[in-house]
């Protein structure tokens, strides 16, 4: 009797000082990063069948696709295992490998735009649909972990559950950053050198 209530004292205690609710959260962060990734090696699986439709085209620009299939070779590189999720270190140089495929691909795209048999080609426009349907994916994926290791972290630093993060060893997960802060911080340059001036008012008589 004594034992039963002992247990059902330290579950109450437990669930009072929020671990049950950390458990629930971290099971969400790793789903969460889970989509994220599932959504990375999809453009990476992608990504060979585009660079062989697009050599197929005369006189293609090769510094272009040697850009895209070293970028992938770069990202698909990193081991993106669920420990990454806890290491600040490690999620940034997998963000920033992301980040310069996004790059690469984005150029290719537009490169693409200049050669009109490849806009006629539906095979390649398929895979072009196919691409920009996985990067939107990437964006609700993205969004959704940045959402659950929000509420995670905000769980872990509230009282009295900061308590228990420190008993249990439960600390704050890093976050995705913006990629182009530093584009986004910088005021854009306005150049009036080359805007044409309008002319001077007539002088009155």
């Amino acid at each position: 009797m004594i034992r039963t209530l002992v247990t059902v004292a330290a579950a109450a205690s437990l669930s009072g000082c929020g671990y049950n609710q950390f458990q629930t959260l971290d099971e969400q962060v790793s789903a969460s990063w889970a989509e994220v990734l599932s959504q990375y090696q999809r453009r990476a699986d992608l990504i060979p069948n585009i660079v062989n439709t697009v050599k197929g085209e005369a006189n293609f620009e090769q510094e272009t696709l040697t850009r895209v299939v070293e970028a992938r070779a770069r990202a698909t590189s990193v081991q993106a295992t669920p420990e990454l999720v806890n290491d600040p270190e490690a999620l940034k140089k997998f963000q920033a490998a992301q980040g310069e495929l996004s790059s690469a691909l984005s150029r290719l795209l537009v490169v693409t735009e200049n050669y009109p048999n490849l806009k006629a080609n539906q095979g390649f426009q398929d895979l072009r649909v196919q691409l920009e349907g996985t990067e939107n994916r990437i964006t609700v994926a993205r969004n959704r972990y940045i959402q659950t290791v929000a509420s995670y972290n905000v769980h872990t630093r509230s009282f009295p559950n900061n308590l228990t993060a420190m008993l249990f060893g439960y600390k704050a997960k890093p976050n995705f950053t913006v990629q182009n802060e530093a584009a986004i911080t910088t005021a854009p340059t306005v150049d009036f050198g080359t805007m044409a001036r309008p002319a001077a008012p007539a002088a009155s008589k």
